[in-house]
Order: structure tokens, then C-alpha cells, then sequence
């Protein structure tokens, strides 16, 4: 049994790195500062939104830190997740209450693909500090279905559908679709004319929307169940959510007026010495968390 327990401790110790790279960036000091001098400056404000690029490593070990450095701080976080879909949350709040196995759970949640290295972290750390986790996310289906058809999907979804969809959407073409146009046209459809490319971008564009008024939803509510002497709701997605003050964020802050909000925007770079932030990257977040991202290696040729 000594034995067992410690060579397990052994692996635990060599799967946990003891320094991340990173450095961050305060926009609004338009300054370099400490990791632990940002967790302090969003200990006390409602809602955390952290916008991540999803296949970056470091991003993820640093996502967690964050929930430690609250935790350090005697901050009650409430956990909230692009990643898992509202339909999910029964299952999940079995598991957080140890009503469910995590087999069990995950059976029923569809999880994402890398759920076990990504985002598992930060549930098994909400589940041991016994912190609300939000599956704050639109099922699949329904978004599938709203880039298929476009708004008036919404319209044929059935009351069980509805009811894990924002009732409030509002989605007018405005700066937000005009970035998630330009996004698109990233990857062209070479057969399509103008007029099928703009009606795509907009149905598109209309499932985008409706999963950032959903995790706004989820958000809102989660928040409008805490007392002031609580701390934040931390909402992880995708930087495209919350960049900018867009997306989901914009939707949270027409739904909470008044409430404090801070966005921090993960950038993976490949080198953590040269960085000279400016220009739109200045109105991207409140603070930018640079990664270290190391350079993909090239294959040997044989």
C-alpha cells in the first residue's frame, strides 16, 4: 500500500508543472503586471469572463490558478462553462454532490473531447471547494439547427428545447456580427455568390448569438442567487465570446446594469520577450494573459 501510494504521489508530482510561462498585461494601467496583482483586482467584482484559444496547454494550467488564487483568497467562486450544454446540469450537479460517478456523469453531459486534461481541472476543484459548476451552453442540437435554418428555428423548437434557450434574443447585425463575418470569410465557399454568402454568415451568425444569450442567461441567474459578500462568477469560453466586450459579455451587461465585469483574453504567443502590446489588442480585454506556446516541431524526414 506505501508503496502504491507513493508512486502515485511520484506521478502527481511530475504531471503538475511547477512554473507556467506567462505575463499580463493590465489595458487599462496600459502596463505589465503580476499574475497574482490580477487575481487581486477580480477577487471582488461579479463576473470573470476568461477567453481561452481551446488547444492551448498553458491556457488551461493557468485557467485553473486562477480558481486557486480565488480559493487562497477565501473567495466562493461560482464556476461556469461554455463547455458543458444546460441540459447537462442535472447530471452535473449529481456528480458535484457526489449522488452520481463521474462515469456516470460524464455518460449523460457530452463532455467535451478533451474534457479529462482541459476542463476537468476545474471541476474536480469546484466539486473539492464545494462551488456551484453552470453548464451555461445551448445544446449542440439547437445551435446546429439555428445555423441550418437561421431565426426562424427558434420559432419550431419544442417547450423543452425552449426552455434550455435564452428567452431573451437579441441579435442585431452590429459590430459583433461584422467581426464574425470577417471570421467566416476565413474560409471561403468559392461556389457561392454574395447574396449566399451573406444570408450564410447571417444564419451563422444568428446560432452564435443565440449560445452567447444562453450562457448570458445562465450567467445572470447564476449571479442574481449570490449575496455581495460572495465572489465572482468565472465564465470560461472561447475568446471569440468574450473579446472585445462583445458576445457573451455585451449580453451580460445588458442583462446585470451595474454590476462589475472584467474580461481576461489568453493569447498563446511563442515568445514571451518581445511583447509590445498595442493597437486593437488594447480594447481587446482588461487583461491580456500572453501564454508561452511552444513552436510545433518539425516532423523528421527519414
Amino acid at each position: 500500500m506505501t508503496l502504491v501510494l507513493t508512486a502515485a504521489l511520484c506521478l502527481l508530482v511530475l504531471q503538475t508543472p511547477a512554473y507556467v510561462p506567462e505575463r499580463v498585461f493590465d489595458t487599462r494601467q496600459q502596463a505589465f503586471v503580476d499574475f497574482e496583482l490580477m487575481l487581486s483586482g477580480i477577487a471582488d467584482v461579479d463576473v470573470v469572463f476568461v477567453g481561452e484559444m481551446h488547444d492551448d496547454a498553458n491556457t488551461h494550467l493557468l485557467e485553473a490558478a486562477i480558481l486557486d488564487g480565488l480559493q487562497r483568497r477565501k473567495r466562493s467562486v461560482v464556476v461556469s462553462l461554455e463547455m458543458f450544454e444546460r441540459d447537462a446540469q442535472p447530471s452535473l450537479d449529481a456528480y458535484l454532490a457526489g449522488s452520481m460517478s463521474e462515469e456516470e456523469m460524464l455518460k449523460g453531459a457530452r463532455p467535451w473531447p478533451r474534457y479529462a486534461t482541459d476542463y476537468r481541472p476545474l471541476v474536480e476543484r469546484a466539486k473539492a471547494a464545494a462551488w456551484p459548476v453552470i453548464a451555461a451552453n445551448v445544446p449542440r442540437a439547437i445551435a446546429q439547427q439555428v445555423a441550418k435554418v437561421g431565426k426562424e428555428a427558434i420559432g419550431q423548437l419544442t417547450e423543452a428545447e425552449r426552455a434550455v434557450t435564452a428567452r431573451d434574443l437579441q441579435c442585431p447585425l452590429d459590430t459583433y456580427f461584422d467581426r464574425f463575418a470577417e471570421s467566416m470569410s476565413a474560409h471561403p465557399a468559392p461556389n457561392q455568390s454574395a447574396d449566399e454568402k451573406k444570408a450564410m454568415a447571417e444564419r451563422y451568425y444568428w446560432s452564435q448569438c443565440v449560445k452567447d444569450e444562453t450562457m448570458a442567461e445562465a450567467i445572470a441567474a447564476a449571479l442574481s442567487e449570490r449575496s455581495e459578500s460572495e465572489g465572482p462568477v468565472i465564465h470560461y469560453n472561447g475568446a471569440f465570446h468574450s473579446d472585445f466586450g462583445l458576445g457573451t459579455t455585451e449580453r451580460v451587461r445588458r442583462r446585470l446594469p451595474g454590476k462589475r465585469t472584467v474580461v481576461i483574453s489568453m493569447l498563446p504567443v511563442e515568445d514571451l520577450d518581445k511583447l509590445q502590446p498595442a493597437g486593437e489588442d488594447l480594447k481587446r480585454a482588461d487583461f491580456l494573459v500572453y501564454t508561452y506556446r511552444m513552436k510545433p516541431q518539425p516532423l523528421e524526414k527519414k
